[in-house]
């Protein structure tokens, strides 16, 4: 066994040296005189080395109570050097506790997966709403009441849809925190029973013989063509109002019978592929000679290099006399449930729609199911001419 006598006579050597202790511990002693503790031992088979630390800041003592300890650890199966590790991480995550740091490192984790603008204004919902009330606190000590009243702000201000999402996220960063160890509480998660519901908002759409009329009734409209055929385009691709409004000429393609929307008119980090009926296609074709000059495909009636505005669409519907009664939206209604009520792939569908997919499904799943969907827009088009038939 070593004593201090042995440890404070040794020198440094040409090479590295061992001084042994006892059951596999030493001081490893280099050329430049520098001793530290070791402890030898075998884990699944394999020898391997545990480092403790330098002498004299560890004492012989201390050194021995660290091999015991490791030795209690290899009797429970656990690799005393993975289990240091481990504590030296925790360590540092402590030492950064907070709800803002932690969130950071979720964003930095998460963001990869996002598109820029979602990147931005998720950063400027936390720095606005969030870290100003907990950015600060040990999230290890946040309360529910804590993380109720920082979200209550946001719906003081009448912001419902920006508290829920952020209370979503915010579960998130605490989930995260737990699994990192440095929480084991998630507060965030049940307070949306004590959160403001907003009342859904249901668009007035037509039923099949409120339908017939109104295509009757617009087939025969004498105002503006253009805000004829660009209510009947709404119908037949069943896009967002503002998504054809803002629809380039650059975008229609008609070789390939499809407009592809831009990531920046629809505010996604992809494309939306919209297939065209041949009613739609013809709609187009004769617009061409028409609007062709101009950026637009509906541009406005005042300044051609802006688009027709959306009170353009509810002012001929109000004309028609259908005002309450159906929306510029309440067309995509329609088109989802009568197609759903005829038994099409609903896949084909919420691509159709450009509707966001849930979870690890909406991760993976890319696919534009165009064949698919050109058939379903084919029949929904002869479907909606029927009615005037």
């Amino acid at each position: 066994m070593l004593t201090i006598k042995a440890i404070e006579a040794s020198k440094p050597k040409a090479k590295p040296y061992k001084l042994p202790d006892y059951e596999s511990l030493y001081l490893y002693i280099t050329p430049s005189g520098t001793k530290s503790w070791r402890y030898d031992y075998q884990f699944n088979g394999k020898r391997k080395t545990l480092t403790i630390g330098k002498y004299p800041y560890i004492s012989l003592s201390d050194a021995r109570n660290e091999k015991d300890l490791a030795k209690q650890l290899l009797a429970h199966g656990r690799d005393p050097s993975v289990e240091r590790k481990k504590k030296a991480l925790l360590s540092n995550m402590a030492q950064g506790n907070t709800f803002s740091k932690i969130a950071m490192e979720w964003y930095e984790s998460k963001k990869r997966s996002w598109s820029l603008s979602t990147r931005k204004t998720m950063l400027t919902y936390f720095e606005k709403d969030i870290f100003p009330y907990i950015g600060d606190m040990d999230i290890s000590q946040i309360k529910p009441i804590e993380m109720l009243n920082c979200l209550k702000q946001i719906e003081n201000r009448g912001a419902l849809e920006i508290a829920k999402k952020m209370r979503q996220r915010c579960t998130e960063v605490f989930q995260y925190a737990i699994i990192t160890e440095r929480a084991e509480n998630n507060p965030a998660r049940e307070l949306s029973k004590a959160m403001v519901t907003r009342t859904p908002k249901n668009y007035a759409f037509l039923i099949e013989d409120d339908m017939r009329e109104f295509m009757k009734a617009l087939q025969t409209y004498s105002g503006n063509i253009l805000v004829r055929y660009a209510t009947e385009l709404l119908i037949l691709t069943a896009v967002r109002t503002v998504e054809l409004l803002r629809c380039k000429w650059e975008y229609v393609n008609f070789e390939k019978r499809y407009i592809l929307l831009p990531e920046t008119l629809i505010k996604k980090d992809r494309v939306h592929i919209v297939p065209l009926s041949k009613q739609a296609i013809n709609i187009l074709r004769f617009l061409h000679p028409i609007t062709g000059n101009c950026d637009f495909v509906f541009p406005g009636r005042n300044n051609i290099q802006s688009p027709m505005s959306n009170g353009a669409i509810l002012g001929l519907i109000k004309r028609l006399g259908f005002a309450k009664r159906a929306t510029g939206h309440g067309f995509r209604h329609q088109f989802s449930s009568v197609l759903n009520e005829h038994d099409f792939n609903r896949d084909w569908i919420e691509k159709q729609l450009n509707h966001e997919e849930e979870g690890v499904r909406g991760v993976y799943n890319h696919a534009q199911y165009l064949e698919g969907r050109r058939q379903m827009m084919q029949w929904y088009a002869d479907y909606i001419d029927s009615l005037t038939a």
